[in-house]
């Protein structure tokens, strides 16, 4: 298996674990705690960010062996790239899916989760768990 299959493979292990924390959080504060879906939604994408974050680091690119030297860096660059795809990706097909094709809120997170995923893992491997020059 090429290491570019094994990372994509790791990659989507890494982001079916953090759909399930993006659910668990939105259905929380939702459901449970009544909190508006878009906010929900907001914070169950950042919560989501920051877990995937963490094991993209330790084991999706550890291969790269990039060291805690730049970590920062790298997380603000993931927040900031991924999250801005995941964040507008997500509020925008939240806003279609549920306000105006009345989708279930659980099953639309689903779809833009998906949809965000792609842009996502290239950036990713391009440019935020590239190796240092």
């Amino acid at each position: 298996m090429t290491i570019r299959l094994a990372t994509w493979l790791k990659f989507n292990a890494v982001g079916i674990a953090g759909v399930c924390v993006q659910l668990a959080v939105l259905a929380i504060l939702k459901s449970l705690l009544g909190v508006h879906y878009l906010v929900a939604t907001f914070l169950g994408v950042e919560a989501a960010i920051l877990h995937n974050f963490i094991w993209h680091e330790r084991w999706t690119w550890a291969h790269r062996g990039l060291g805690w030297a730049g970590a920062v860096r790298r997380l603000l660059r993931f927040n900031a790239a991924n999250g801005a795809i995941s964040l507008a990706g997500n509020l925008v097909l939240m806003w279609v899916l549920v306000s105006r094709l009345h989708v279930n809120y659980l099953a639309a997170n689903v779809v833009a989760v998906a949809a965000c995923s792609i842009l996502n893992f290239v950036i990713s491997d391009k440019l935020i768990f590239r190796p240092s020059s």
